[in-house]
């Protein structure tokens, strides 16, 4: 039950001010948050990529209320990818982008973020890389799959994410599957009401496993976003019965959860990615992890009293 509490608490100013200020914080912030600069970043990206995973980069801070937010939103992206060119890491690294971050909730929201993540897009596939389009709360969905399907007829390879607790996610899925799109399956991270989402922890995640399925058995490329073994374990059956390689989906994991896991999946053969973010607005992305495992909850509680 703490979930929706925490996850209501991702979107209070007074809260953000709380946990900022907590002895604790920093330290635990620093388990889920690469850093907060392209300097911080770069060197973990090379260190995974030398331990056989692939990374996708997300720059952190989909709360903008102006339009100078959302052009400094896509330079920000248009650094980083300058900086793994530079480095040759482009074959290892995509990125992952909020559509928020690009003004997509601001007036004439669409057509800003669409203008501000084409370009975005256009400098990733030119390093040999591509981006995928996070899914946020269920009233931004029609807009951010408009925007996918629109950069796909230039970018194909460009990708987007879907939440198993939302109604729509099969349909969605289905037509997905369809036209070949690569496909990141998610729980969901959000507080969505029992009218559009599933409520139910283990009809999440019989939902997941359906929507798996439609994947596997797609002419897309899954993305399994998931650090559930047993969803790992079920994943690689449907892929196996779906006569997939190992090269034709993926496992993707956050960065600082399940390490061994991670590096297990990779020394197997399996395409495993880690979600590595970074930047210095880090509260909203910060609170969706400790909302989604009470074990994360009672990390930071204990790192605050350890401290104070």
């Amino acid at each position: 039950m703490l979930g929706p509490v925490i996850l209501a608490a991702s979107r209070s100013d007074k809260m953000r001010r709380l946990v900022s200020a907590a002895p604790g914080t920093k330290q635990v912030v620093a388990r889920f948050i690469a850093g907060e600069t392209v300097d911080d970043v770069v060197p973990i990206v090379s260190e995974l990529s030398g331990r056989g995973l692939e990374v996708t980069l997300d720059v952190v801070g989909e709360d903008i209320t102006t339009v100078e937010q959302s052009y400094a939103a896509r330079d920000a992206y248009l650094e980083l990818i300058g900086r793994l060119k530079e480095l040759g890491l482009g074959a290892r690294a995509e990125m992952s982008v909020k559509l928020s971050m690009f003004g997509q909730s601001l007036e004439n929201g669409h057509e800003l973020a669409l203008a501000n993540v084409r370009p975005v897009v256009a400098a990733a596939a030119e390093i040999g890389t591509t981006v995928t389009l996070d899914a946020e709360d269920h009233t931004t969905l029609d807009s951010m799959f408009a925007i996918h399907e629109e950069l796909r007829k230039d970018f194909p390879q460009t990708g987007c994410v879907i939440q198993a607790y939302l109604f729509r996610t099969e349909d969605d899925a289905r037509r997905l599957a369809a036209n070949g799109s690569r496909v990141r399956i998610v729980k969901g991270a959000y507080k969505e009401p029992a009218s559009v989402a599933l409520q139910d922890k283990a009809e999440i995640d019989k939902a997941y496993v359906r929507i798996m399925k439609i994947l596997m058995d797609g002419t897309g490329y899954p993305m399994i976003g998931s650090h559930d073994p047993r969803l790992i374990s079920i994943g690689q059956e449907l892929a196996r019965r779906a006569g997939r390689k190992l090269d034709e989906y993926e496992f993707q994991m956050l960065y600082g959860i399940r390490g061994e896991e991670q590096n297990r999946l990779a020394a197997e053969g399996h395409r495993m990615r880690v979600y590595t973010a970074y930047g210095t607005d880090w509260y909203g992305y910060f609170m969706r992890r400790l909302a989604e495992k009470p074990a994360n909850l009672l990390f930071f509680v204990r790192s605050i009293l350890t401290k104070g």
